[in-house]
């Protein structure tokens, strides 16, 4: 038999796949773009990302296992699939659409959510909440980035 865990985890890491859904013609217009000056911990992100779904996962199974199966629960693992997916396409469609103003947009609802789903399962356990502090701490982060990211690569007007 299936433990919860290995559910939750099992979908956490199809979706987060999904995020390699990426054509290599949009890395190399990725690749292309003006970064901050600050932003030394690039190679770090992946890492950072990884940490952060796992404790996402872990969250979830938490609240899971705190009134498995009823309407209630279901509806929390369905904020955190709809958080994971929103955080997962950020990278695919900034670089689809080439649209950094885009990722900007993504990245804000993820806060917005991630902060939101922090708060609601606060009362329902404290460490799953605390589990989701790397996310709402780290999705500001990468959204700031992002926008400041618009203003470097701006184009030139001409004049």
């Amino acid at each position: 038999m299936l433990k919860s865990w290995m559910i939750v985890g099992g979908i956490t890491f199809l979706v987060a796949l999904g995020g390699s859904l990426i054509r290599p013609r949009d890395v190399s217009w990725g690749l292309r773009l003006d970064r901050p000056q600050w932003l030394f911990f690039e190679p770090a992100i992946p890492v950072i990302w990884t940490v952060i779904f796992v404790c996402g996962a872990a969250s979830a199974n938490l609240v899971w296992q705190t009134e498995p199966g009823t309407p209630k629960t279901w509806l929390l693992m369905g904020f955190y699939l709809l958080l994971e997916l929103i955080t997962v396409a950020y990278i695919p469609v900034t670089l689809r659409l080439r649209s950094l103003k885009v990722g900007t947009v993504l990245g804000g609802i993820g806060v917005i959510l991630g902060v939101l789903l922090t708060l609601t399962v606060l009362p329902i356990s404290g460490l799953a909440a605390l589990l989701l502090l790397p996310y709402a701490i780290w999705s500001p982060i990468g959204t700031y980035t992002t926008g400041q990211m618009v203003e470097l690569n701006r184009p030139v007007e001409s004049g």
